[in-house]
Protein backbone atom coordinates (compact mmCIF):
# COMPACT_ATOMS: atom_id res chain seq x y z
CA UNK A 1 0.00 0.00 0.00
CA UNK A 2 1.00 3.37 -0.45
CA UNK A 3 1.53 6.15 2.21
CA UNK A 4 -1.63 7.81 1.53
CA UNK A 5 -3.57 4.64 1.80
CA UNK A 6 -1.77 3.86 4.95
CA UNK A 7 -2.94 6.89 6.73
CA UNK A 8 -5.89 6.78 5.00
CA UNK A 9 -6.01 3.81 7.20
CA UNK A 10 -5.12 4.21 10.16
CA UNK A 11 -7.28 6.18 13.10
CA UNK A 12 -6.25 7.09 16.83
CA UNK A 13 -7.38 3.94 18.19
CA UNK A 14 -9.92 3.84 21.04
CA UNK A 15 -9.67 0.63 22.44
CA UNK A 16 -6.54 -1.92 22.25
CA UNK A 17 -6.73 -6.03 22.33
CA UNK A 18 -4.80 -6.69 25.51
CA UNK A 19 -4.26 -10.17 24.12
CA UNK A 20 -2.37 -8.94 21.35
CA UNK A 21 1.04 -8.08 21.38
CA UNK A 22 3.78 -6.53 18.61
CA UNK A 23 6.70 -8.13 17.42
CA UNK A 24 10.14 -7.68 18.87
CA UNK A 25 10.60 -7.08 14.94
CA UNK A 26 7.56 -4.70 14.10
CA UNK A 27 8.54 -2.70 17.33
CA UNK A 28 12.34 -2.41 16.09
CA UNK A 29 10.94 -1.62 12.63
CA UNK A 30 9.03 1.29 14.46
CA UNK A 31 11.78 2.60 16.53
CA UNK A 32 14.26 2.40 13.59
CA UNK A 33 12.06 4.63 12.10
CA UNK A 34 12.10 7.22 14.86
CA UNK A 35 15.56 7.15 15.27
CA UNK A 36 16.25 8.21 11.89
CA UNK A 37 14.02 11.54 11.75
CA UNK A 38 15.42 14.51 11.38
CA UNK A 39 16.27 17.12 14.28
CA UNK A 40 17.50 20.06 14.24
CA UNK A 41 21.42 20.98 13.91
CA UNK A 42 21.47 16.67 14.00
CA UNK A 43 21.55 16.42 18.00
CA UNK A 44 18.46 13.93 18.49
CA UNK A 45 17.89 15.75 21.57
CA UNK A 46 15.70 13.57 22.66
CA UNK A 47 15.31 9.70 23.72
CA UNK A 48 11.97 7.41 23.04
CA UNK A 49 11.49 4.99 26.50
CA UNK A 50 9.70 1.83 25.53
CA UNK A 51 7.27 0.22 27.83
CA UNK A 52 6.17 -2.82 27.70
CA UNK A 53 5.95 -3.62 31.67
CA UNK A 54 2.27 -4.28 32.65
CA UNK A 55 3.59 -3.22 36.13
CA UNK A 56 4.73 0.36 35.27
CA UNK A 57 2.07 1.02 32.82
CA UNK A 58 -0.41 0.25 35.84
CA UNK A 59 1.68 3.05 38.05
CA UNK A 60 1.35 5.53 34.90
CA UNK A 61 -2.43 5.10 34.59
CA UNK A 62 -3.52 7.35 37.39
CA UNK A 63 -2.17 10.29 35.36
CA UNK A 64 -3.51 9.07 31.81
CA UNK A 65 -6.23 10.76 30.22
CA UNK A 66 -7.52 7.63 28.47
CA UNK A 67 -6.24 4.54 31.43
CA UNK A 68 -7.42 2.07 30.01
CA UNK A 69 -5.93 2.78 26.20
CA UNK A 70 -2.59 2.68 28.22
CA UNK A 71 -3.47 -0.15 30.16
CA UNK A 72 -4.38 -2.68 27.07
CA UNK A 73 -1.83 -1.22 24.73
CA UNK A 74 0.70 -3.56 23.27
CA UNK A 75 3.64 -0.97 24.22
CA UNK A 76 3.70 2.88 25.09
CA UNK A 77 6.52 4.90 23.53
CA UNK A 78 7.10 7.79 25.95
CA UNK A 79 8.97 10.79 23.88
CA UNK A 80 11.25 12.64 26.20
CA UNK A 81 13.16 15.57 25.46
CA UNK A 82 15.98 16.85 26.69
CA UNK A 83 14.93 19.18 29.86
CA UNK A 84 18.16 22.05 28.67
CA UNK A 85 20.90 22.18 26.05
CA UNK A 86 24.79 22.45 27.27
CA UNK A 87 28.07 22.55 25.68
CA UNK A 88 29.15 19.07 27.27
CA UNK A 89 26.20 17.42 24.86
CA UNK A 90 26.92 19.44 21.95
CA UNK A 91 30.60 18.22 21.79
CA UNK A 92 29.37 14.80 22.95
CA UNK A 93 26.82 14.67 19.73
CA UNK A 94 29.14 15.72 17.37
CA UNK A 95 32.12 13.63 18.45
CA UNK A 96 30.35 11.18 17.58
CA UNK A 97 29.28 12.03 14.44
CA UNK A 98 33.22 12.97 13.29
CA UNK A 99 34.02 9.48 14.97
CA UNK A 100 31.73 7.81 12.84
CA UNK A 101 32.95 9.35 9.49
CA UNK A 102 36.40 9.11 10.50
CA UNK A 103 37.25 12.93 10.81
CA UNK A 104 39.08 14.41 12.98
CA UNK A 105 37.20 15.96 16.10
CA UNK A 106 36.67 19.51 16.09
CA UNK A 107 35.69 19.39 12.67
CA UNK A 108 32.87 21.65 12.85
CA UNK A 109 33.77 23.77 15.32
CA UNK A 110 32.67 26.80 14.14
CA UNK A 111 29.28 25.51 13.61
CA UNK A 112 29.23 23.58 17.27
CA UNK A 113 30.48 27.23 18.71
CA UNK A 114 27.83 29.00 16.81
CA UNK A 115 24.99 26.91 18.35
CA UNK A 116 26.48 26.89 21.46
CA UNK A 117 26.89 30.46 21.55
CA UNK A 118 23.12 30.55 20.48
CA UNK A 119 22.15 27.78 23.13
CA UNK A 120 23.74 29.73 26.06
CA UNK A 121 21.72 32.76 25.76
CA UNK A 122 18.72 31.20 26.20
CA UNK A 123 16.76 30.32 29.15
CA UNK A 124 16.24 26.21 30.09
CA UNK A 125 12.35 26.57 29.50
CA UNK A 126 13.45 27.70 25.76
CA UNK A 127 15.67 24.98 25.51
CA UNK A 128 12.69 22.85 26.46
CA UNK A 129 10.45 24.30 23.87
CA UNK A 130 12.77 23.40 21.22
CA UNK A 131 14.18 20.33 22.37
CA UNK A 132 10.26 19.31 22.55
CA UNK A 133 9.33 20.23 19.38
CA UNK A 134 11.57 18.48 17.69
CA UNK A 135 10.15 15.04 19.15
CA UNK A 136 6.84 15.42 17.19
CA UNK A 137 8.52 15.03 14.09
CA UNK A 138 9.88 11.28 15.09
CA UNK A 139 6.63 10.65 16.36
CA UNK A 140 4.78 11.91 12.95
CA UNK A 141 7.17 9.41 11.25
CA UNK A 142 6.89 6.56 13.74
CA UNK A 143 3.15 6.75 13.10
CA UNK A 144 3.37 6.50 9.75
CA UNK A 145 5.71 3.24 9.48
CA UNK A 146 3.20 2.03 12.20
CA UNK A 147 0.56 2.30 9.57
CA UNK A 148 2.87 0.25 7.24
CA UNK A 149 2.85 -2.65 9.27
CA UNK A 150 -0.95 -2.49 9.86
CA UNK A 151 0.01 -1.93 13.53
CA UNK A 152 -2.76 0.51 15.57
CA UNK A 153 -1.99 3.56 17.26
CA UNK A 154 -2.78 6.39 19.41
CA UNK A 155 -0.43 9.16 19.85
CA UNK A 156 -1.46 11.36 22.87
CA UNK A 157 -0.66 14.42 25.01
CA UNK A 158 -3.45 13.56 27.56
CA UNK A 159 -1.40 12.46 30.44
CA UNK A 160 -0.02 13.89 33.39
CA UNK A 161 4.04 14.45 32.72
CA UNK A 162 4.76 14.82 35.96
CA UNK A 163 3.42 11.36 36.87
CA UNK A 164 4.82 9.79 34.02
CA UNK A 165 8.35 11.48 34.62
CA UNK A 166 8.40 10.13 38.03
CA UNK A 167 7.17 6.42 37.45
CA UNK A 168 10.14 6.31 34.84
CA UNK A 169 12.86 8.57 36.79
CA UNK A 170 13.78 10.50 33.74
CA UNK A 171 14.97 13.85 35.76
CA UNK A 172 17.66 11.40 36.47
CA UNK A 173 18.04 11.08 32.62
CA UNK A 174 17.79 15.03 32.44
CA UNK A 175 14.62 14.22 30.54
CA UNK A 176 11.12 15.38 30.33
CA UNK A 177 8.13 13.66 28.52
CA UNK A 178 6.19 15.31 25.80
CA UNK A 179 4.13 12.84 24.32
CA UNK A 180 3.12 9.36 24.21
CA UNK A 181 2.65 6.74 21.28
CA UNK A 182 0.28 3.84 22.16
CA UNK A 183 0.61 0.57 19.72
CA UNK A 184 -0.99 -2.53 19.77
CA UNK A 185 -3.83 -4.19 17.74
CA UNK A 186 -7.47 -2.79 17.93
CA UNK A 187 -10.54 -4.22 19.76
CA UNK A 188 -12.84 -3.73 17.28
CA UNK A 189 -16.14 -3.99 19.55
CA UNK A 190 -15.07 -1.41 21.31
CA UNK A 191 -12.88 0.44 19.72
CA UNK A 192 -15.84 3.08 18.67
CA UNK A 193 -13.94 5.20 16.25
CA UNK A 194 -12.71 2.20 13.62
CA UNK A 195 -16.48 2.08 12.15
CA UNK A 196 -16.61 5.65 11.17
CA UNK A 197 -15.05 7.87 8.01
CA UNK A 198 -12.10 9.38 8.41
CA UNK A 199 -12.61 13.02 8.65
CA UNK A 200 -10.17 15.16 7.48
CA UNK A 201 -10.64 19.49 6.40
CA UNK A 202 -10.97 19.38 2.14
CA UNK A 203 -7.62 19.72 0.59
CA UNK A 204 -8.92 23.41 -1.39
CA UNK A 205 -9.30 24.86 2.44
CA UNK A 206 -6.07 23.16 3.99
CA UNK A 207 -4.21 24.57 1.43
CA UNK A 208 -3.46 27.65 0.89
CA UNK A 209 -1.52 28.69 -2.40
CA UNK A 210 -0.21 32.25 -3.13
Amino acid sequence: MSLIENLNWRHAVKAYDPNKKVSEKDLHTILESARLAPTSSGLQPFRIIVVESQELKEKMVPGALNPEVMRDSSHVLVFAAWDSYSDEKIDKVYDFHTDVRDLPRGRFGSYTDKIKEIYGAQTPEEHFAHTARQTYIALGIALAQAAELKIDSTPAEGFSNEVVDEVLGLKELGLKSVSLLYLGYRDEANDWLSSMKKVRIPMDEFIIKK
